[in-house]
């Protein structure tokens, strides 16, 4: 069986640390009334504030530009004023997946983790401040389900597999492509690549 923390890892390189602040990480969870989860904390606090493929983005919490603490109360607070009413069936996230109610960034609702430039968000499902698999709005009003960790799901990204739902693969052969997001106006992006992995 994988275990896809470090297989991530081993696909991203040498984790860069950068901003790595235990105490960010304290604040964040005070302020939001949840956990993160371990894994999602030691990928963002190794590589984030990132992009990766060129389109999946990770913000940090402990830093002013890119951080991960605003980004999470903004699309929380975006997504919470979407008319949820009169949608298809087969778009209601509340009826494809059993939710009760719909809410954003609270103890039994959806938290916003990562974004694509491609309109996708990733959402952590929290019951009762316990956070339990993962849902994709795919940018269209499609919604996926995963139970698994997001370590997991992002292996499973990274290595050409619908992780938005079907048809939604964002496959690069060859090594995943990283990019540093600036964090002054003047920087520019740092790009580089990651090992090679035999795809």
């Amino acid at each position: 069986m994988t275990d896809y923390l470090p297989a991530v890892m081993a696909m991203l390189g040498q984790a860069q640390n950068r901003y790595a602040n235990p105490s960010a990480w304290d604040r964040l969870h005070a302020e939001l009334g949840i956990r993160l989860p371990t894994d999602y904390q030691t990928l963002v606090d190794a590589y984030a504030p990132i992009q990766l493929n060129g389109h999946l983005s990770l913000p940090h919490p402990a830093t002013t530009r890119w951080n991960l603490g605003d980004w999470i109360r903004d699309t929380a607070r975006a997504w919470s004023e979407v008319s949820w009413e009169d949608l298809d069936p087969d778009e209601d996230p509340r009826l494809l997946f059993g939710l009760t109610e719909l809410s954003f960034g609270t103890r039994n609702g959806l938290w916003p983790i990562a974004s694509t430039d491609r309109g996708e968000t990733l959402f952590l499902m929290a019951a009762d401040g316990m956070l339990s698999g993962i849902l994709v709005e795919d940018g269209e009003g499609g919604w996926a389900q995963y139970e698994m960790s997001f370590a997991e799901w992002l292996y499973r990204y990274l290595v050409g597999e619908d992780m938005a739902g079907p048809n939604t693969s964002a496959f690069y052969p060859g090594p995943v492509q990283l990019r540093r997001l600036p964090m002054t106006a003047d920087e520019r992006p740092e790009r580089w690549s990651g090992p090679e992995r035999g795809m």
